[in-house]
């Protein structure tokens, strides 16, 4: 008898999204300045990606925040999913984290070149997020000026990307 593979679902997520897949899929996303964090549990089977946008909530209002907002910054989607993957049995030290984005995508002249720029504050972000939450990088492809196309497998955990020109 033949087995046929199943169907293997696409997801595209746009800026300030999360998914979280509990099937396998390929989630997909383009990145210029935001960060986008793959996190896989090989034991589980499960995988997730958030595409973020700015750094940090604001501090006034993260207490209130609602998820979808919150998605837009770097702490709150990496601990939300982090959360998440917690509620389903994932323990941190078994989660394979993936860092990638944060490029200056747009040319900055004059005064407001010697102010990070939002690409670099993202960068800063997550890396402080993952480190303060004790979660294991195990890859990166953060900074530059050159956006990312980005393709993560739930499955294997594997992320494939190219350099936008």
């Amino acid at each position: 008898m033949l087995e046929i593979e199943s169907e293997v679902s696409e997801i595209y997520l746009n800026p300030g999204e999360s998914y979280l897949a509990r099937k396998p899929a390929i989630i997909r996303t383009i990145l210029g300045s935001c960060v986008g964090v793959t996190f896989w549990s090989a034991r589980l089977g499960i995988g997730a990606l958030t595409h973020s946008q700015l750094p940090r909530c604001p501090k006034n209002s993260a207490a209130n925040m609602n998820v979808v907002t919150g998605r837009r910054y770097v702490d709150f989607a990496i601990r939300d999913l982090l959360r998440r993957f917690e509620e389903l049995g994932a323990h941190r030290s078994q989660l394979e984290i993936k860092l990638f984005g944060g490029a200056d995508v747009l040319l900055v002249s004059g005064a407001a070149s010697s102010r990070p720029t939002v690409g670099r504050l993202n960068c800063e972000a997550a890396i402080e997020i993952a480190e303060a939450e004790g979660l294991r990088v195990v890859a990166s492809s953060l900074g530059g000026t050159a956006g990312l196309n980005i393709r993560f497998d739930t499955r294997t955990g594997e992320v494939r990307l190219r350099r936008l020109s």
